[in-house]
């Protein structure tokens, strides 16, 4: 995949986006980038007025953060890696004008690659509206067997991708993303007690498909 392939403002962004994403997929470390704060401002600043090395700083800061929420929100990690190439791409047209607004940062990153998410999420169901799928065989995969789908971690993914949008929105802010309720709030631009109202209809839908796994199970 070409660094920012497919936009016509591909040599913009002046940051190997590609090593980068390397070197966080060695890592793997998905969620323990560091918050945005003063620092990101600082650095907005700077790619504000072009500073290729505040970018590339940008880019090593927020890709694992942006990758883990929209890899959540749509199940999917070829997705995924769009979606942070877009939000930096925004980042990178957008960081002069942001400064301007009164949003948070973390606030307003959050929300970009979100709202792109939604954007994908969209566009799936008018595939699937246009072009049905064939109703195909519903039994185990061959491999069933060789596959880990005992892993809690891996059910609770897949029940994850089963709640209603919203609700997974809130639960992937506050439980993996580590907002607090405000910041997630701010983010969805909704109340906090209608955020925590989104969080108690997550919870409950998540325990009854994960029950409901373990029954079928």
């Amino acid at each position: 995949m070409a660094l920012f392939a497919g936009y016509k403002a591909e040599a913009e962004v002046p940051c190997n986006y590609r090593s980068e994403l390397e070197r966080w997929r060695l890592s793997m470390k998905w969620d323990r980038a560091p918050k945005s704060g003063d620092q990101d401002e600082d650095l907005l600043g700077r790619i504000a007025a072009g500073d290729v090395s505040a970018m590339r700083m940008m880019v090593a800061r927020q890709l694992p953060r942006i990758v883990a929420v929209a890899t959540r929100m749509l199940g999917d990690a070829a997705e995924a890696e769009d979606v942070a190439q877009e939000t930096f791409l925004r980042i990178w047209r957008n960081a002069g004008g942001w400064r301007q607004r009164n949003a948070r940062f973390s606030t307003w990153v959050h929300r970009v690659a979100i709202n792109l998410c939604y954007d994908r999420l969209r566009r799936r169901k008018d595939v699937l509206a246009e072009h049905p799928p064939d109703i195909e065989y519903e039994g185990p995969a061959p491999d069933a067997d060789l596959m880990s789908e005992d892993d809690p971690s891996r059910r609770v993914e897949r029940a994850l991708q089963m709640i209603a949008p919203r609700q997974r929105e809130a639960i992937i802010l506050v439980y993996y993303q580590a907002l607090s309720n405000v910041e997630a709030a701010e983010v969805m631009d909704v109340s906090v007690d209608a955020l925590e109202s989104l969080l108690a209809r997550g919870r409950r839908s998540l325990q009854g498909l994960l029950l409901k796994d373990e029954g079928d199970g």
